[in-house]
């Protein structure tokens, strides 16, 4: 019976530390560290190159769209209504196209407030005379209650604010992307990703958004403050961006503790 038992307990050891150790690499592997962990020494990998259009969180753009029309015909004329070239128009205009995105975005915002309030209040109330029954007042409630002032109330309030808020913000740099869908009004959407590595840190740029092709320079380029919805981002990941960014338990304390 005691050797039962004690291979009973030496199960549930093993069965115990079995389950203690997948608990930690599941923690580790939904706080993202089992992955960075696994890249210890060699620096971040790039991203392979796909179709934007598989990516799992792409979404194709649906916009209000103006009904259709006919574009007429023109016999016997080799121009084209709408084309800047005589012979071919080289701008991007089908899906896959390649163009160019020129972002330069310079942003300055300075904005102070300053509020002072206050307020000061007294009321008082009394009953000298009423008909005669002034006098039953302090038989009533005491003899140190005077009817003539029965109620005095005063009150004073005073609030004073400031903020300031200042933001300054420059990003000047073009990337190459492509048209990813042509919408029914003729607009394109255009996403645009690079990626740089510098030793052990990767830099990520994307941009998306939809344009008109008439905004589309000759030189198949367009200015990113021409595109409509844009979205851009520019971050990374490495050794200095974890640095930089807390711990996952800081973030967590952070959101749960209520002081």
């Amino acid at each position: 019976m005691a050797e039962r038992f004690l291979v009973f307990l030496s199960k549930q050891r093993r069965r115990g530390l079995r389950i203690s150790a997948f608990a930690v690499v599941s923690l580790l592997q939904g706080c993202g560290a089992f992955s960075n962990l696994a890249y210890v020494g060699r620096p971040p990998p790039m991203s392979p190159i796909v179709n934007p259009t598989k990516e799992p969180s792409w979404r194709p753009v649906s916009m209000p769209m103006p009904p259709l029309r006919k574009v007429p015909t023109e016999p016997n004329s080799l121009w084209r209504r709408g084309a800047r070239a005589f012979f071919k128009d080289q701008r991007a205009s089908q899906v896959g196209d390649i163009i160019t995105i020129l972002i330069n975005i310079n942003d300055n915002a300075n904005v102070k407030d300053q509020t002072t309030l206050g307020r000061t209040g007294s009321e008082s109330l009394g009953v000298p005379n009423l008909f005669g029954l002034e006098s039953l007042i302090p038989r009533v409630i005491g003899k140190a209650v005077s009817p003539s002032s029965l109620v005095s109330v005063s009150g004073a309030g005073n609030s004073t604010g400031t903020g300031q808020i200042q933001r300054n913000e420059a990003v000047s740099l073009s990337l190459a992307g492509e048209i990813t869908q042509v919408l029914p009004d003729g607009n394109f959407v255009v996403m645009a990703k690079q990626e740089m590595r510098v030793n052990h840190e990767l830099r990520v740029l994307t941009v998306s958004g939809i344009c008109r092709p008439q905004d589309i320079s000759s030189s198949n380029t367009i200015q990113s403050n021409q595109l409509a919805e844009a979205r851009i981002s520019y971050g990374g990941r490495g050794i200095v961006s974890g640095q930089q960014s807390p711990r996952y338990g800081q973030q967590i304390l952070d959101d749960i503790v209520p002081f």
